[in-house]
Order: C-alpha cells, then sequence, then structure tokens
C-alpha cells in the first residue's frame, strides 16, 4: 500500500484520537441546532470529550511486546523509516541512500528542533550511519 491509501490510514491509525475530538465538537455545535435544546452542546462534549475519548483511548492503546525489538530502530517518521527498509532490502545502493535522505533532512519541518544550538540534519546522519553499520554487520 503506497501513496493516498497509506496515508490515509497511516493518519487514521495514529490520528484517531484528533478526528473523535472533531466529531464531538461538530456534533456538540450541531445537536443544539437539530433538536432546539440549547443545553446539548456542554452535554455532548462533556460525554465526549471528557469520559468517551479517555475510556477509547485506554481501550485501544497498544500492549507493548515482551522481547521484541523489531521496531526498536524506529524513528517515527515513515519516509526515513521506509528509506531505512529499501536500504536494507538492497532496493538503493549507499548513494541513493544518502541522496535520499540529504533531500529528506531538507524538507524536515524546523518543528523538530530541540535546541537551536543543534543541528538536527548531523544527528539525523549520525544515527543514520550507524544504523547503515549495524546492518553491514
Amino acid at each position: 500500500m503506497t501513496g493516498l491509501p497509506a496515508r490515509i490510514a497511516w493518519n487514521v491509525r495514529h490520528r484517531w484520537r484528533r478526528m473523535f475530538a472533531l466529531c464531538v465538537v461538530g456534533a456538540g455545535v450541531a445537536a443544539p441546532l437539530l433538536t432546539g435544546v440549547w443545553w446539548w452542546l456542554p452535554l455532548v462534549w462533556f460525554f465526549g470529550l471528557f469520559i468517551a475519548l479517555p475510556i477509547l483511548h485506554t481501550l485501544v492503546k497498544p500492549v507493548p511486546d515482551d522481547g521484541s525489538d523489531e521496531d526498536a530502530h524506529a524513528t517515527g517518521d515513515p519516509a526515513l523509516d521506509a528509506l531505512r527498509e529499501r536500504y536494507a532490502n538492497g532496493d538503493i545502493d549507499e548513494r541513493e541512500f544518502e541522496r535520499k535522505l540529504d533531500r529528506l533532512l531538507e524538507t524536515e519541518d524546523a518543528e523538530t528542533v530541540d535546541a537551536p544550538g543543534e543541528d538536527v540534519a548531523n544527528r539525523v546522519r549520525e544515527g543514520v550511519r550507524r544504523e547503515v553499520e549495524r546492518l553491514r554487520e
């Protein structure tokens, strides 16, 4: 699964809380307009955001696997993880991997900077170089 379907599936899987909250807010606004009873708005918001959302979050929270380090080296960035996987599978060579990594780092958001003095690109390159060395062994 690639392209738009993969992106939609990732968003549904990882951002369902935001989508649920938006639906609750919309239902809260629509309820008094449809029924004519003004107190439906705070009632729907309270039960949706303070009762249903925490319960759903608790029920769908993933249980960590014991002893499985399959995703131990995952970065949380799907593009970087996919690039690493392609390199590990031998689909691309080291030169192509470095070129794509540089392009990926150029488009990285400024929000990922932890401290103003740190260079994010160098930290990621160093982590990727360590990963490449680990894969070569």
